[in-house]
């Protein structure tokens, strides 16, 4: 008898993941068919697509929650070392090189490209700094509900304030490298949104596992990556104001992720003692993502 009803239940979260991905695809089809109907400028257009294309990554990776509840440790640090993988090819490839040869074309000198970029860079990474301090000391009061229990630990919500934080520079760097009009721009927005399909499911399970329902940990854990087309749509219109932001902003958005990648992810896929698993997926990921920008570029 109880064999029959974990069956039954198995077979209708079966049915609640496979309904909810048909609706995430739909949504998407109808998605793009919005933005195809909006009167944007191309590079604008262009930086809205990746930008979406990562938030549809986010929500695709928070889906199996709606299944599982907990992820073996080895996979989850293997994924999040390919995670790092992926954004650190993308910081060297996809910004860093083109912020300097984008300084180059506006007339810097090679040592003066190589001093706007660092100064961009450091200026990122201090701006997420900030960001991550400002998180780290929210009051735990501040994140109960009114009658004073709280419904998931304080400490659980603010790892995905810092998640959604951090999605922010991710965004920017496809917004700038889109606005500036960068060949490795659809290559980088594919990067990015495959990184981000585990870190929705991270979210998703941190939260199903302190308690909260299925369902609603995968819409807070889908809804994290909607900062990103945000954000790409108002770096992608600051860069297109001024030639000066383009190499400024790829260095900024860098520099914020390399912070992320060197503080979070990194230390987050050894601190279970996965050392070897998270290298191995961490070269994948470098590999996979310096692949994608050379061959797309």
């Amino acid at each position: 008898m109880r064999s029959q009803v974990m069956s039954v239940s198995s077979v209708r979260l079966f049915r609640l993941a496979l309904g909810t991905l048909l609706m995430l695809v739909g949504t998407a089809l109808l998605v793009a068919r919005g933005i195809a109907w909006l009167d944007l400028e191309p590079r604008m257009l262009r930086a809205l697509e990746g930008g979406a294309l990562c938030a549809l990554g986010t929500a695709l990776g928070a889906v199996p929650v709606l299944v599982i509840r907990n992820m073996p440790v080895t996979v989850a640090d293997t994924l999040l070392g390919f995670g790092a993988g992926v954004m650190l090819a993308a910081t060297a490839f996809s910004l860093i090189i083109p912020g300097l040869d984008a300084a180059q074309a506006i007339g810097f000198t090679p040592w003066g490209a190589g001093a706007l970029v660092s100064a961009g860079l450091l200026a990122g990474a201090f701006c997420l700094f900030l960001i991550d301090l400002r998180v780290g000391r929210a009051s735990p009061e501040a994140l109960m509900v009114q009658d004073g229990q709280p419904v998931v630990a304080a400490r659980v919500w603010l790892f995905v304030a810092a998640i959604i934080a951090h999605n922010i520079p991710e965004g920017m760097a496809i917004g700038v490298s889109a606005g500036g009009g960068m060949p490795d721009a659809d290559s980088l927005a594919m990067g990015i949104a495959l990184q981000d399909v585990p870190e929705g499911l991270v979210i998703a399970l941190v939260l199903a596992g302190a308690g909260m329902h299925r369902f609603k940990a995968f819409l807070i854990g889908a809804a994290s990556g909607l900062v990103e087309p945000l954000a790409a749509l108002i770096c992608a219109w600051l860069v297109n104001v001024a030639q000066l932001l383009l190499p400024l902003g790829l260095a900024c958005a860098a520099g914020a992720m390399l912070l992320v990648v060197t503080q979070e992810i990194i230390p987050e896929s050894r601190s279970n003692g996965n050392h070897r698993l998270a290298s191995l997926g961490l070269c994948i990921g470098f590999c996979l993502m310096m692949v994608m920008d050379t061959a797309m570029s």
